[in-house]
């Protein structure tokens, strides 16, 4: 019997897995798809610090990104650029399989093609139901660890509770004749309550998406064919990917036996919908946890608990702060997009923001209160219609 079972062999259970079995503990991972890193819908942009905390191997690396330009619905462009790098255009698929690798070169099990049907709590271990290659099995661990994406029933199956709001992202891979900074565009015509971006990979590639609740395929099509009236880039045909991306966590993310984490716990900015990092964050949680509670025997509800109290310690503000300024910005007009990107260029707080040294590619909470602290802006955005507090 294995120690624990990881279902889902994305960056986040292989981080867990291999932390867990480095650390001495028997695992196996169950991957769903039939190589690591298959069909992945994510821009891949991490920032520096994800990098530095997570050893992330240069070979998974694109390129290094110290600038990018923001659009208004108008066209107004602000430009922001630091000189140092700030993040990381990640090669989905070599880092996934970069990350099992890691795993199963600490000694992780892995089983490929291998559907996670029902897992079973019982009294002294869990009992994980799967389809694979045609057949249905059982494996058993002491403890499982729930790591398959936002997709996945098997945590509302679990009593977990469901996700108290999400929404869609839609991407293609584009060929680009000169795209070098990452740009980013409001528009409710393009992505009502969200943001487009064209992110540059390989030259001459590019990822193009956009977030929304409703159609992110049809919004798509109609941004790529803009972009290519525009000669941004060379075709609008293109194979569209979508992923479902949650904007609040899950109200449960432990049980008897039971973590879970990344993006099927909602470990995700709700700012930018990116769960690299805070995934990873959550994922060294819950194997150190669950690492302490292995050895101690003790795999109760109310010790594995401590994984929750140690994730939302590290996270909770920045989730909170980051889903209130996204709900706010989905009930502001492009009008009122336009006249904030007038004030934040014309009075200089783009500069301001970006000599701020406390000021984080991944901690988006200090950026988002001190823009509010700026009057001008506040007006603009009639902030008083969607009150919050900050302490």
């Amino acid at each position: 019997m294995h120690d624990a079972i990881v279902v889902g062999g994305g960056p986040i259970g292989s981080y867990t897995a291999y932390k867990l079995a480095e650390k001495g503990h028997k695992v196996m991972v169950l991957e769903r798809k039939r190589r690591v890193g298959e069909s992945v819908c994510c821009t891949g942009i991490i920032g520096q610090e994800c990098v530095n905390a997570f050893n992330i191997a240069d070979k998974v690396i694109l390129r290094q990104v110290n600038s990018a330009s923001l659009f208004s619905p108008s066209g107004n462009r602000l430009g922001l650029w630091r000189e140092e790098p700030q993040a990381c255009i990640l090669d989905r698929t070599a880092f996934d399989m970069n990350m099992a690798e890691r795993a199963q070169g600490a000694g992780a099990d892995y089983v490929l093609h291998c559907l996670v049907k029902d897992i079973a709590i019982e009294r002294d271990r869990v009992s994980v139901k799967v389809s694979y290659q045609g057949k249905e099995l059982e494996f058993q661990s002491r403890a499982a660890v729930i790591a398959s994406g936002f997709g996945s029933r098997l945590c509302e199956r679990l009593g977990l509770g469901r996700f108290g709001d999400f929404t869609i992202g839609a991407q293609a891979e584009v060929e680009t004749p000169g795209v070098h900074e990452v740009e980013v565009y409001f528009s409710r015509d393009m992505a009502p309550g969200f943001f487009a971006w064209l992110v540059p990979t390989t030259p001459p590639m590019a990822r193009v998406g956009l977030m929304s609740r409703t159609e992110p395929g049809l919004y798509l099509r109609k941004w790529l064919s803009h972009l290519a009236a525009q000669g941004k880039i060379a075709s609008a045909e293109a194979e569209l990917s979508y992923g479902g991306i949650p904007l609040k966590p899950r109200p449960r993310t432990c049980g008897e036996r039971l973590l879970v984490v990344g993006d099927a716990a909602g470990q995700v900015k709700p700012t930018s919908g990116g769960g690299i990092y805070y995934g990873l964050l959550g994922a060294d949680i819950a194997a150190r946890t669950l690492h302490q509670a292995l050895g101690d025997g003790d795999l109760s509800a109310k010790r594995l608990a401590r994984y929750e109290r140690g994730w939302r310690k590290k996270l909770g503000r920045e989730l909170k702060i980051g889903y209130w300024a996204r709900k706010l910005s989905e009930r502001l007009s492009d009008r009122q997009i336009d006249r904030i990107f007038e004030i934040v260029k014309a009075n200089g707080i783009d500069q301001a923001l970006l000599k701020a040294e406390d000021l984080s590619f991944d901690w988006h909470s200090k950026t988002i209160l001190r823009l509010l602290r700026y009057q001008m802006v506040s007006k603009a955005i009639d902030i008083i219609k969607l009150p919050f507090k900050t302490d």
